[in-house]
């Protein structure tokens, strides 16, 4: 059997956006009794079900992998029950009726981490997307709102906290050492918020006082031995707490708000009404243990997930298609939260980066979809970056046309209208244009197209006339489903900078045609164009901006993203021209680079970000064919040039920024970044003494920061401390799972050419689990990321990440689908290599009993 037919006979159903129809029946309350054990939960639920509609369906209770031991309708047992497709059917004659099942569950057999589940001795659940249909039957979607009363019943000592969601309303003790908790929650929300924990855990409790003067009570819960870790997270929610009073007015509305940490998870967090759950990598923090990377995403992530309270729980979306409706808006408040704990510079500069690297490859690929998809296999998939990352930026062009203070107008009319509702992206949308006053007709194409649009500008002088013309053009280029595209409205910041420095004529453009022409007077001499300030649009712009241009910009620009774009653009530059054999000018980029680094008034986590060299994939991004061995050597001289040319300024800025002790603050954040860097370039000088050095800093550092920067700068090179410094790292924190997952990490991105033949051994470590997926995704998925190990020209990466994927299929589903696009960039490289990733996902579609999550993936990624 070809693939072709293998495909065709295998092919899941196809759940479509225009196939929307609202639920045959309600469940206004629900009451759920647990009687927990990791080997055997039973679980008793009681519905209150109501027709919705003139119609006489049946009612249909959503189930996967469930059993129903009994079925109760109006007090009454009944046996005409049947079960199509996992799924509970009853034929009901009244509008109105009361349904009660009882099912029996195995949580410690649940690896696929889905619904409830075991996790080092903690009983918890995970239902988003579609998980609580593994809890019990019920009408498992988005748009089928409850009020929930559970009750939780469990051996004391094996679990003496009973944690679910809304407020706890009553406790008390059972026979034989057992006991029990009530929790309600009076908001109407639906099953994907369900959440249920039970553990042996303590809590770092702590208060938080509303601005209508409500006490809240707060806990962080966790193991014991992990709360003097949990000081950060605790601090950065009382802080978004305050902040989301501040800029959105939002206040909290219940009397208690916990989170949980867990160590087995397949997201980062979850925003269950009440009782967040959060993979532990996102709340344990000191400074031996996480980096400053780590304490800024533990603070977003806490912010994250709170601020889902509003934008998410209170209202939610009305189907999965609409996902980005309060992720896309969720990612964006988080980011302007960090935005203003800090330097909001860099915090734009490393969104931008992040949806670069994740977000346009997945665009420019074979599953490209728009923030609002029109159709899915497997909802699972879809929690991508376009979603996340692509629709925050949509929601940042919507508050960049309207204002901070228009936007919050049309923020605060989405709240009221749609408070306790399950809404849409044009719900939203429409919100803000009656809130903002402003017409979002033509702004919806952002929901409805996929791909990154490219804009082309140039710009034309005339010294007679003084006068300068910029020529605008964009396009929109095919994606699958797609292959004509409308133009696109592009909010676009630009300005022009005189030959003396002097800004002019900055202005938002708001592009929404195929091409447009702007004048400008005044220019005598040819001036520089300054384009997408602070990435004003999530585009790709090509400009015929010289190197001399470029480093004018980052010189003399006063947008600090626009000065780091240009950094980046004349490295780029220089790199493409190395690559492809043309005559370029190094010499520009060393003279930039010395310029920033010797300009006593710039931040040193800016200088830093800007210091960076395009990540190899952002290269081969820029090319027509990836070829990653010659990116790989075009980096390596460029980076080369730079550490040998500009050697006694890393010195110094090694020696400038040292500290004398550890301080979590902007300032020596950007310290410790800029130190790292400047020790980053002296190794790549190949000078032996910088193993001694960075070993030195790796044995004295007094925080995660300095000590993993050291012990990258080791592992990547030939150094003969490098053994030595895994080994004490390894001995130093082999009880610490997290930070065993950065050791992890840390070989994976190796810059070696025996990376693959490292990763390969460390898939047999003993510490090794597929079972976990940080310990999955710090090792293999870290590898399918390290361009030039990934993609050796022999192909064993691709044999190796396939192989992989296929063993944990099985197992854990979901986080095995989300391995899948690292091979489905196939069309970018040279024919041997597609050869070779073509028989990869080919290998994966012939795997017996695929999951429908992989299945979708390398299916649409084959193509």
């Amino acid at each position: 059997m070809d693939v072709q037919t293998t495909l065709a006979a295998a092919t899941p159903p196809t759940i479509r956006r225009e196939d929307y129809r609202p639920p045959d029946w309600l469940v206004p309350d629900i009451a759920l009794d647990f009687d927990l054990a990791a080997e055997r939960t039973r679980v008793r639920a009681k519905l209150d079900v109501v027709r919705n509609g003139d119609h006489a369906r049946a009612l249909v209770l959503d189930g996967d992998e469930l059993t129903p031991l009994s079925v109760h309708v109006d007090g009454q047992a009944i046996n005409d029950w049947r079960i199509e497709d996992g799924n509970l059917v009853i034929d009901l004659p009244a509008d109105a009726h009361v349904i009660e099942t009882e099912i029996e569950l195995h949580p410690a057999a649940n690896t696929k981490l889905m619904g409830l589940y075991a996790s080092g001795g903690l009983l918890c659940t995970q239902c988003e997307a579609e998980g609580f249909r593994r809890i019990t039957f019920f009408p498992d979607r988005p748009d089928v709102l409850s009020r929930y009363t559970v009750k939780l019943a469990a051996d004391r000592n094996a679990y003496p906290v009973l944690l679910a969601n809304g407020d706890n309303v009553a406790n008390g003790d059972g026979l034989d050492g057992r006991h029990w908790a009530e929790w309600n929650d009076p908001f109407p929300k639906p099953s994907y918020l369900f959440a249920l924990v039970a553990g042996d855990l303590q809590a770092n409790r702590d208060s938080f006082t509303t601005m209508s003067g409500r006490k809240i009570d707060l806990g962080i819960w966790v193991r014991a031995a992990d709360l003097p870790k949990t000081h950060h997270a605790m601090a950065a929610l009382k802080t978004a707490m305050k902040w989301d009073e501040d800029v959105y007015g939002r206040e909290y509305d219940l009397d208690i708000f916990n989170i949980v940490a867990v160590d087995d998870f397949n997201f980062g967090a979850m925003e269950n009404k009440g009782l967040n759950i959060f993979n532990s990598r996102y709340i344990l923090a000191d400074p031996d243990t996480a980096t400053d990377a780590d304490y800024d995403a533990i603070a977003a992530v806490v912010a994250h997930e709170y601020f889902h309270n509003w934008s998410g729980d209170r209202v939610t979306c009305r189907d999965w298609f609409q996902l980005s409706l309060k992720e896309g808006f969720t990612v964006f408040r988080d980011q302007q939260f960090s935005a203003d704990q800090g330097s909001a510079a860099v915090k734009r500069i490393e969104d931008v980066r992040t949806l670069r690297a994740a977000q346009f490859p997945e665009d420019a690929g074979p599953l490209a979809h728009p923030i609002r998809p029109e159709s899915y296999m497997e909802i699972g998939n879809f929690y991508t970056a376009t979603i996340y990352n692509k629709g925050a930026e949509v929601i940042r062009m919507m508050h960049t046309l309207l204002g901070a203070e228009r936007f919050r107008a049309g923020a605060d009319l989405y709240f009221d209208r749609h408070d306790g509702e399950a809404a849409t992206c044009e719900d939203f949308v429409a919100a803000m244009e009656a809130g903002g006053g402003i017409d979002l007709s033509r702004f919806r194409l952002w929901y409805a197209q996929a791909g990154t649009p490219k804009v082309t500008a140039r710009l034309a002088h005339d010294p007679i006339s003084k006068a300068a013309t910029l020529r605008l053009t964009q396009e929109a280029p095919p994606t699958p489903g797609q292959p004509v595209k409308q133009p696109m409205p592009l909010p676009l910041s630009l300005a022009l900078f005189a030959q003396d420095g002097e800004k002019r004529h900055e202005q938002l453009f708001v592009f929404e045609d195929a091409e447009a022409d702007l004048s400008f007077d005044g220019f005598a001499d040819a001036p520089v164009l300054s384009i997408n300030r602070n990435f004003s649009a999530p585009v790709i712009v090509e400009t015929d901006r010289t190197p001399a241009d470029l480093a004018f910009l980052s010189a003399h620009d006063d947008d600090p993203f626009a000065r780091y774009e240009a950094m980046q653009q004349l490295m780029l530059d220089t790199l493409k021209a190395t690559i492809e054999g043309r005559t370029h000018d190094d010499d520009a980029v060393v003279a930039a680079v010395r310029a920033t680094l010797e300009d006593p008034a710039l931040d040193p986590a800016f200088v830093a970000e800007a210091m960076l060299l395009p990540s190899e994939q952002f290269i081969g991004d820029a090319m027509a064919v990836v070829d990653p061995d010659a990116i790989a050597t075009a980096r390596d001289a460029l980076r080369l040039k730079l550490a040998t040319e500009l050697d006694g300024l890393w010195r110094d800025r090694y020696q400038r920024h040292a500290a004398a002790q550890f301080e979590y603050s902007p300032a020596a954040k950007g310290a410790r970044r800029m130190r790292n860097l400047a020790l980053g370039y002296l190794a790549a000088s190949g000078s032996p003494e910088v193993g001694a050095q960075a070993f030195a800093q790796f044995e004295a550092a007094d925080n995660m920061t300095d000590r993993i920067a050291a012990l990258g700068t080791l592992a990547n090179g030939m150094f003969v401390e490098r053994a030595e410094a895994l080994a004490a790292f390894h001995a130093r924190y082999c009880d610490n799972p997290l930070v065993i997952d950065k050791w992890f990490t840390t070989q994976a991105l190796s810059l070696r050419a025996d990376a693959a033949e490292q990763v390969v051994a460390l898939l047999n470590h003993p510490d090794f689990a597929l079972t976990n997926p940080n310990r999955f995704r710090s090792l293999v998925g870290a590898f399918s990321v390290n361009q030039r190990a990934f993609h050796r020209v022999d192909g064993a990466g691709y044999e190796l990440l396939a192989q992989q994927i296929a063993a944990l299929d099985p197992i854990n589903p979901q986080t095995a689908a989300k391995m899948v696009p690292a091979l489905g960039r196939w069309r970018r490289f040279d024919e041997s290599r597609q050869v070779k990733m073509r028989a990869a996902l080919e290998q994966i579609l012939a795997t017996p009993g695929l999951s429908k999550d992989v299945f979708e993936q390398a299916s649409k990624s084959l193509g």
